[in-house]
């Protein structure tokens, strides 16, 4: 009966010094809040306005990163190629970078899709690059279409120009053109 209550009262010790513990962690982590907040004014007095927010949202992305479910890529990663490829003065806004993500999403999943249509069990690099081709080269594609719009145009100059040669020159017994008009 004694080993029972000395194991009794062993446990009890335990629990209090647990308890003890939780009220000193509860009590240092209020303190760190504390000290958090005190640390974030102090921030907030030495950066600029714009410089502050930045750093909001740097801290939101990865508080939100339970919001990237549903995302195709890591937004973290999108959002760093993008502030690589943008001028430094810009500022994402969330629903940027959130479609920017879909975009790209989608995006690869047309590749995958014409990759498809290939037979083939392996898809070989030569088939990504025919896939790829329309993505990588979008402004040669619109520099052939204008070129090629221009020439249809200057064309129709043409025929334009030849069938009033052929109205003023090939009249058949001195008919009005008026009459020939069809």
């Amino acid at each position: 009966m004694k080993d029972l209550n000395d194991a009794y009262e062993e446990e009890f010790e335990e629990t209090e010094e647990t308890e003890e513990n939780e009220e000193s962690l509860t009590e240092s982590k209020e303190e760190l809040e504390e000290g958090e907040v005190e640390e974030r004014e102090v921030e907030e007095r030495e950066l600029g306005e714009g410089e502050v927010e930045e750093r909001e949202l740097e801290e939101g992305e990865v508080e939100g990163s339970e919001e990237d479910e549903g995302l195709p890529f890591a937004k973290a990663e999108v959002v760093r190629l993008m502030k690589q490829n943008l001028d430094s003065d810009k500022m994402i806004r969330e629903r940027v970078k959130v479609e920017m993500n879909r975009f790209l999403g989608e995006v690869l999943e047309k590749v995958c899709e014409q990759l498809n249509e290939y037979p083939y069990t392996t898809i070989e690099y030569e088939m990504l690059k025919e896939s790829i081709y329309p993505y990588k080269n979008i402004e040669r594609i619109n520099e052939e279409k204008k070129r090629i719009l221009m020439h249809l145009e200057a064309i129709k100059a043409d025929c334009d120009a030849l069938s009033m040669d052929v109205k003023r020159s090939l009249k058949l017994k001195d008919v009005d053109e008026e009459e020939d008009d069809f």
